[in-house]
Parts: structure tokens; C-alpha cells; sequence
């Protein structure tokens, strides 16, 4: 999938969910994350598997957005994405990336 389509199908989902999407957020973090929502089985994100949110906990809001809070802090901020995403069935894991970003405010570490 083209880094355009990929755009187009982020933007759609934040859309779908009263989100008014940063496109260079955006653009910037498919330009990071492409390789990986190329594979089928990882591009979607599903909250309801600890061990997914536990990977996305370890090294996306503690290694890539350099978030030093607790366990139980971070687990909170996830929780919060997913009941904002719940209505959407698949999850694109780069609208939820977007979603952790902009809750976290650390837009700045894609700049």
C-alpha cells in the first residue's frame, strides 16, 4: 500500500471519530511506521490483547515518545485511546499512534 493510501486511510478513521487530523503528523508517522502496517497482521491494534498493548507500551510510548511515567499512568493513557477508538472495529495502529501522540503531547518528537 502507497504511503498516499495510507494517509488517505488514517485521515478517514480520525475522521470517523471527530478527529480533525494533523496531516504532517500524519504523513510523518506513515513515513515511520510503513514498513510495519505493510504486514496484515500489523497494522491493526486490538485492546483487548494485553501482550499488544504491553509491545506498544514498551516501545512506542517509552522508546519512540520517551514517556518516563508509571506503569499505571501509561496503562491509562492506552485505555483512554482505546475507549476513544472503540467504536472503530480495526484500530489502525497508525491512527492509534496518532491518537497516543497527541494524548501524550509529544507531537514534537516528529517534528
Amino acid at each position: 500500500m502507497s504511503k498516499e493510501k495510507v494517509i488517505e486511510a488514517v485521515n478517514k478513521q480520525l475522521g470517523q471519530l471527530g478527529v480533525k487530523p494533523d496531516n504532517k503528523l500524519v504523513a510523518k508517522l506513515v513515513a515511520n511506521y510503513i514498513s510495519v502496517v505493510s504486514k496484515p497482521d500489523a497494522k491493526l491494534v486490538a485492546c483487548g490483547q494485553k501482550s499488544e498493548l504491553d509491545r506498544i507500551k514498551a516501545n512506542f510510548l517509552k522508546k519512540k515518545l520517551g514517556l518516563k511515567s508509571s506503569s499505571e499512568k501509561l496503562d491509562e493513557l492506552l485505555s483512554r485511546v482505546c475507549e476513544t477508538m472503540k467504536p472503530i472495529r480495526q484500530k489502525h495502529r497508525i491512527a492509534f499512534y496518532y491518537l497516543l501522540t497527541k494524548e501524550a503531547r509529544k507531537t514534537a518528537v516528529f517534528k
